[in-house]
């Protein structure tokens, strides 16, 4: 017996789109049971069983593939520990997608297998067809004791087997929580909510369930406390395997306001006295009936009142405090059309005529009157009611001829249309006809309403028959009709057709008669048979599969199923009677076609290009849907299809011996020569054979993801690589190849084909091989000796050259070191190394630090070795030199140093910017008037660098004296100094960046004399910051300012 033991939830489980999914999962019999376990989920869709999807792990967050990883990290899905053995799956918000078999398995933490470590779970999506909805007014206004009635409809069209629960809901001004006035729980059992149970023993509180999908909530008295926003709210249930209820979708309709005034108590400070008379108290049919009330009390003028007659428990009319006439629902119509008149004829005298009478008018009438009290706001609030003693009034039918036929019996198939006749004779006035049902289901069964046409032709369903397709006719003066669509054994039994005859607007007569209908039902004349002509076929081809309906023609839902393998039958599609297509899953691969016959329906299902996710049993049920209630047929037989593979054409070419030398590349090609087809994709598999044992290598699928074989060591996988070319060519890179590589090569290739609808599958595999073996060769290394002068600006990148003269780049591996001699120094230091390994190193030398944080080594070819400086400093400037190593791995695997040469040294010389500043220098002798400007020009034409900055000084030498005076003075930071002590006088200019300009204003003699200006050209240094690189003066200008006159 298995010692570990995995369980998760039965399935299926039902779940609706939108709707929160919950699979818990549990592990026993492992050594350890307080050790936390690990679990990962995953799924197979229906589309394809054969490919499981990663969803979610406890040990590795990035366990879940692309489709799913996203809803993981933001806590949509998630997998969570209730206990060390066992975890709880949860979607948020489930996904059409989301249907498919959810498989929990734990990571075995122990060396040993012994038992069962995963479980599934199947979970079927479908759509949430829960509809509630209820027709008050948004807003709704009560006095205190008033009656409230409230309706909602909740209905579902979920195919599977569920159960509603409904309840009303009060969500009071001051509370957020709405708490249950009343419920209909999915056992069908009524249940107050807290607070509402005294007025629900009272009778006060009701719920009634009226047809299939309508709900009536009826409070009697209003209390104060009822005030706040109802609504009703319905829950569908589905039962899982496990015999446990899920609520599977729930909904509400929009909140009511609900407002409840408190009622004026009004003191009675007198008696209310209320008559009744009749005239006459005993008539015939068609006559006047009038009936008066008469109330009296104290102050009766100064009083308001509301007045009613009442037939029984029936309201027929009532006048209000203000006079105004409202007739009762039943008799509305009566008085639009002037039978019902009723008036107000003096202070306390009130009357009511009903004119034609009827016989249904017979009975007991009393008179009902409430006293009105007028706030300030002009409102009314209404008192207690005084009723009158009761009057007897009788009417009696004139006598009538009419007689009425039917047939005795009558049989129909379930799903057609029942069709009754009836005869009439004796006809004198207008006629109406009340259609009645009898059910056989019981000998105590009573008549119930079904439709009825009124002597004006008006049409009315009645009772039960509301949602049905029925109608009442009348095709000739003497004959009714009842035509009764979609009929159900239900509607077996008798049917009674009752006449009525009417004079002016008065019903004088009624004569019935009754039928026997028997419904045949429809197993007994509608049958399934499922054949196909082709269903064995190859990947590709068409399949068309027929069901055959025989029998006559009825609305059904037709359903297609499909048995892959030894699973569970699954839905493919449904098809409703409305033309409606409800898809099970991802079945993008079916077409439909239906074609009527005189006796049959043919339902063909079209697999255009069929794949194996089509093979399997396939077999077609019926249902019929005939009032909202949908009945199973037995299906048909069972039809198998088999999908077969095509014939594999690969060919493959490769190498059948290759020699190579140790530690160099080797590269085994192995190439498809046959023509592909469209959308072939290769899986390859390299293995090696040795000495009669075969290992694999590495393995590259269909979507190109590489693994290596397990039996390779780890020194190996870091050599070996493979990859894909044009051809397609499939190749084995083998790098540093050793001795212990020998062998035969085997590329092993399975060719995948794409069917018609974007499924692979895959062909038998085709292979080549390939003999290698390894020798090792001799070894020589030469450096490049010639000695290289270099010169560079500074801040330039420098590259400095080491190159292979001779020597084979590979199966060596070298050893690259730099090597660094000041120009004031005869000590060599190493400014940076790469080893054969490839680690790159920098020796300790806090000299060298800036210089070695600016190097960038490279090798462009195998055969030669750079070393680059980036922004080379002054201070850079020295010999360099490159030292090279050369390495070989033997055959263990070590390594082996072969040679080592030196390269010619490389002098840099790293210059700072060359002087090349030039300014005008052009002599001038200018003549001015007193208080004539004139300028200095200073404008400089070359200089060293665009990086340049300048500092302009202008300098003035009076002509009696041999001594140069600044002036003015123009700074690199734009800072300018009056030097002139007469600033007020002086006017800077520098219109371009190489031009600056002194102009001096209204000069005197006084400022006669030689000026000149002196500029200093600044440039920055990658390592010393500004320097000063050259002084230059212009040109004299020689001023001569003369007296005016």
């Amino acid at each position: 017996e298995a010692r570990v033991n995995t369980e998760a939830q039965a399935g299926p489980l039902y779940r609706v789109v939108g709707s929160s999914l919950s699979i818990f999962c549990n592990v026993s019999g492992f050594a350890s049971t307080s050790t936390r376990k690990e679990f990962e989920f995953r799924i197979k869709k229906s589309a394809n069983l054969a490919f499981e999807i990663n969803i979610i792990s406890t040990k590795d967050q990035n366990f879940g593939f692309a489709m799913y990883s996203s809803r993981v990290r933001s806590g949509e899905i998630t997998l969570k520990h209730v206990s060390p053995n066992s975890v709880i799956f949860e979607i948020q918000s489930l996904e059409k997608r989301d249907e498919g078999e959810y498989d929990c398995s734990v990571i075995n933490p122990e060396q040993l297998y012994d038992g069962v470590y995963n479980a599934k779970t199947t979970v079927k999506v479908i759509d949430n067809s829960l509809s509630v909805s209820s027709p008050a007014s948004a807003s709704l206004s009560y006095n205190e004791g008033d009656a409230l009635a409230l309706t909602c409809q909740a209905s579902s069209n979920t195919v599977q087997h569920t159960h509603l629960s409904l309840a009303w809901y009060l969500r009071k001004d001051d509370e957020h929580n709405a708490q249950p006035i009343i419920s209909l729980d999915r056992d069908f059992t009524l249940m107050p909510g807290q607070g509402f149970e005294g007025r629900y023993q009272a009778g006060l509180i009701r719920l009634d369930k009226i047809g299939e999908a309508t709900y009536r909530l009826k409070i009697a008295q209003l209390e104060l406390s009822d005030q706040g926003r109802i609504y009703c709210q319905a829950q569908e249930w589905s039962q899982d395997p496990d015999r446990s209820w899920y609520a599977i979708a729930q909904k509400k309709t929009e909140e009511i306001t609900l407002n409840v005034k408190a009622r004026e108590v009004v003191p009675d400070t007198s008696s209310l006295v209320v008559r009744i008379s009749a005239q006459p108290t005993t008539l015939q049919e068609g006559q006047k009936l009038s009936i008066s009330c008469d109330i009296n009390t104290e102050n009766l003028e100064e009083r308001f009142f509301s007045v009613a007659w009442l037939r029984g428990s029936v309201e027929m009319a009532r006048i209000g405090p203000t006079g105004i006439l409202s007739a009762g629902p039943k008799y509305s119509v009566r008085a639009e059309e002037g039978e019902l008149r009723a008036a107000r004829i003096g202070n306390r005298d009130y009357s009511l005529i009903l004119q034609p009478v009827r016989t249904e008018d017979q009975g007991e009438y009393i008179c009902r009157a409430w006293p009105q009290d007028r706030g300030q706001d002009g409102g009314f609030t209404q008192g207690a009611a005084q009723d009158s003693s009761p009057q007897l009034v009788s009417i009696s039918a004139t006598e009538s001829g009419l007689s009425v036929e039917m047939q005795n019996t009558l049989s129909v198939n379930e799903g057609d249309k029942l069709k009754l006749t009836c005869k009439v004779l004796g006809v004198q006035g207008q006629l109406s006809v009340t259609w009645q049902h009898r059910s056989a289901s019981t000998s105590m069964a009573i008549f119930t309403n079904v439709i009825s046409l009124s002597q004006e032709g008006v049409m009315e369903k009645l009772g039960e028959f509301v949602s049905r397709k029925v109608k009442a006719t009348r095709p000739a003066t003497d004959t009714f009709t009842l035509e009764l669509d979609e009929v159900t054994p239900s509607d077996s039994g008798v049917y009674q057709c009752t006449v009525s005859e009417w004079k002016i607007n008065s019903k004088t007569n009624s004569q019935s008669q009754t039928t026997t209908v028997t419904v045949a039902l429809i197993d007994s004349f509608v049958n399934l048979k499922l054949i196909s002509r082709n269903n064995i076929v190859t990947v590709g081809e068409n399949v068309e599969l027929m069901c055959r309906v025989r029998g006559p023609h009825v609305p059904i839902t037709l359903i297609w199923s499909l048995q892959r393998y030894s699973s569970t039958l699954d839905n493919i599609l449904t098809l409703y009677s409305d033309g409606a297509i409800s898809w099970s899953g991802d079945q993008h691969r079916y077409q439909l076609k239906v074609e009527n016959r005189q006796n049959e329906v043919v339902h063909y299902l079209l697999i255009n290009g069929a794949s194996h996710s089509e093979a399997g049993s396939y077999q077609c049920s019926v249902s019929v849907f005939l009032e909202n209630v949908h009945k199973k047929l037995p299906p048909s037989n069972q039809l198998a299809v088999n999908v077969q593979n095509p014939v594999s054409k690969l060919v493959l070419s490769s190498t059948t011996a290759l020699t190579s030398k140790i530690n160099t590349d080797i590269e085994i090609k192995c190439s498809v020569i046959s023509e592909p087809s469209a959308s072939s994709r290769y899986a390859v598999t390299w293995l090696l054979q040795q000495q009669a044992e075969n290992k694999t290598i590495v393995s590259s699928d269909q979507d190109a993801l590489v693994i290596f074989g397990l039996q390779l060591e780890l020194s190996h996988r870091q050599r070996i690589s493979m990859k894909r070319t044009k051809g397609p060519s499939f190749e084995l890179s083998i790098r540093q190849a050793r001795i212990s590589d020998n062998g035969s090569y085997v590329c092993e290739v399975v060719e995948w084909l794409q069917d018609p609808h974007g499924d692979w599958y895959h062909l038998p595999p085709v292979s080549k091989t390939t003999m290698l073996t390894v020798i090792e060769p001799a070894s020589d290394l030469h450096l490049d000796k010639k000695e290289q002068p270099l010169f560079a600006r500074e801040g330039d990148e420098v590259e400095l050259k080491c190159n292979m003269i001779s020597g084979a780049p590979s199966p060596f591996f070298y050893k690259v070191a730099w090597l660094y001699t000041g120009h004031n120094s005869s000590v060599s230091n190493a400014l940076v190394e790469l080893d054969h390994t490839g680690l790159l190193s920098y020796p300790e030398n806090q000299r060298l630090r800036r210089l070695q944080g600016r190097l960038h080594l490279s090798r462009p070819t195998q055969s030669s070795f750079y070393l680059s400086i980036q922004k080379a400093h002054e201070e850079d400037s020295g010999t360099y030199q490159c030292q090279v190593e050369q390495y070989q791995l033997d055959h263990e695997g070590h390594w082996q140093q072969k040679t080592s040469d030196s390269a010619g040294p490389i002098t840099l010389t790293v210059n700072v910017a060359e002087k090349n500043l030039s300014i005008v220098k052009k002599e001038v002798e200018l003549n001015v008037s007193r208080s004539q400007d004139f300028t200095i020009p200073c404008h400089i034409t070359k200089q060293s660098s665009n990086e340049s900055e300048f500092q302009v000084m202008w300098f003035w030498q009076k002509e009696t004296e041999t001594k140069q005076s600044p002036i003015f003075a123009a700074y690199r930071n734009s800072t300018l100094q009056d030097r002139f002590g007469k600033g007020d006088r002086l006017r800077f200019g520098h219109p371009l960046p190489n031009q600056f300009s002194l102009t001096v204003l209204k000069p005197g003699p006084e400022n006669s004399g030689v000026y000149f200006c002196e500029v200093e050209e600044w440039i920055p240094s990658v390592s010393h910051g500004w320097r000063k690189v050259a002084v230059e003066k212009s040109g004299y200008l020689t001023v001569n300012v003369y007296a005016e006159g």
